[in-house]
């Protein structure tokens, strides 16, 4: 923890709000990287705010803000699901959903401490591993999951199907 920030659950429908504004810069800041990226909805924020709001509530969802004196400059959404079928062995996974945090806080752990204290409620809940995406042109993104252990265990991929007449 720094003195400029802290870490805390989200609480408030006003949380939710602010979440999805930066919910908006996260999907701008994918778009700058790959124009193939899925876009926002016209109301996408707002619709990502409900869904934290929702979020807030679910027993098996974990939504996390970075706080510096009320300003909330970034955020994590982690769920607990099951991501393999019933044909293979059960595995209680956390699946980090989101993150973000605003450009003039990144490199100053912010990440760092919001990623630690959602491994943290995974853990809690006898959650085995972590997974999560992250955009193939994101080399920032890639590179801070690495140092923190992380390994390519899939590749996904996207074709538009009208360029394959």
């Amino acid at each position: 923890m720094s003195a400029n920030w802290l870490i805390r659950m989200a609480e408030s429908e006003q949380d939710a709000r602010l979440i999805g504004e930066l919910w908006s810069q996260l999907v701008d800041y994918h778009l700058e990287l790959d124009s193939n990226m899925p876009v926002a909805a016209e109301d996408g924020a707002y619709r990502y705010a409900q869904r934290i709001s929702h979020s807030m509530h679910d027993a098996s969802s974990r939504v996390l803000v970075a706080d510096s004196h009320g300003e909330i400059i970034g955020y994590v959404l982690g769920t607990v699901i099951d991501l393999l079928p019933e044909m293979f062995v059960a595995e209680r996974t956390g699946f980090l959903a989101d993150i973000f945090i605003h450009p003039d806080w990144r490199g100053q752990g912010v990440g760092t401490a919001l990623v630690e204290a959602l491994e943290g409620w995974f853990r809690s809940r006898n959650v085995d591993y972590m997974e999560w995406y992250v955009a193939s042109a994101n080399m920032d993104g890639i590179a801070f999951w690495k140092a923190r252990g992380g390994q390519e265990i899939m590749q996904r991929m996207r074709m538009h199907l009208s360029d394959n007449d």
